[in-house]
């Protein structure tokens, strides 16, 4: 029993080596937004050759319902353990804990906050329709939108996927958070495998995130609601992590006081 034990152990500080390595390397540091613009916006092309019958066709699938929706609640608990874990072992200080965690309340926030924006956007563009049996479609005079359904009508408006929109933000804040941890092994900082395994469940919930957006995509009832949807995310995350966090008055970017350049571990608490 403790060889099976050595022996898990020993692969679990594998993966994670592998994983940190590759989650830090420069074509993932440089290049990840384009790969995800690339997955929105050239896989519709491939919808020719999608299958129908697949679980992902229909929206209401078990990883639409139990992941895309939740994208941002299993973001913010699987990466808060992990920045806190990081930020609270090697410096022993709380406050800096706390203060890398206001990223992920940003990002939360603005993960939740940007559905209700592109559903006043759906509001304002949009007009009640109702479907007649030929198939035309008949204006009705109901300006809003409850009004519209507490009538049994279809209120059409410009929609942007806020599914789309929380699954490329969301993996664009792993990407960012996850990539430190290849410099905390380096430091040699305790890296046990309870940290280990948070880092791993971080790091599959970030490939789980990259195929839901590929299928998303294939399986997108409109190529512009994608694709303004992943726009939207990227934005956000340019904004923040490339802009914000490399001020002075923000949070700071992550692995901010972890890694000094000289002896001792600085902050901006000091």
């Amino acid at each position: 029993m403790a060889t099976l034990s050595s022996y898990a152990c020993a692969l679990v500080g594998v993966c994670s080596e592998l994983c940190a390595r590759l989650v830090s390397s420069v074509c993932v540091r440089r290049g990840y937004h384009l790969w995800l613009a690339a997955l929105v916006s050239l896989t519709p092309f491939l919808q020719g050759l999608s299958n129908p019958r697949s679980i992902f066709s229909n929206s209401n699938n078990f990883f639409n319902v139990k992941f895309v929706h939740c994208s941002c609640g299993w973001t913010f608990l699987l990466l808060s353990g992990f920045v806190l874990l990081v930020t609270l072992v090697p410096t022993g200080r709380p406050l800096l804990s706390l203060l890398h965690l206001t990223r992920l309340v940003v990002g939360t926030a603005m993960c939740q906050g940007m559905p209700h924006l592109f559903r006043l956007l759906e509001d304002l563009t949009g007009s009640c329709e109702q479907p007649v049996p030929p198939g035309t479609l008949l204006l009705l005079k109901l300006e809003d939108r409850n009004s519209c359904q507490a009538e049994g009508h279809h209120w059409q408006g410009y929609r942007v996927s806020p599914q789309t929109f929380s699954l490329t933000l969301c993996s664009l804040t792993l990407a960012e958070e996850l990539a430190v941890f290849v410099r905390y092994l380096r430091r040699g900082y305790p890296a046990g495998t309870p940290l280990r395994l948070v880092f791993l469940l971080n790091a599959s919930l970030l490939g789980l995130y990259n195929m839901l957006i590929l299928c998303n995509a294939l399986y997108a009832p409109s190529y512009t609601q994608s694709v303004i949807g992943a726009a939207a995310g990227t934005l956000c995350w340019y904004l923040t992590y490339r802009c914000w966090y490399r001020t002075r008055y923000s949070p700071g970017p992550p692995g901010h006081g972890i890694f000094p350049k000289t002896g001792g571990i600085k902050s901006k608490l000091n």
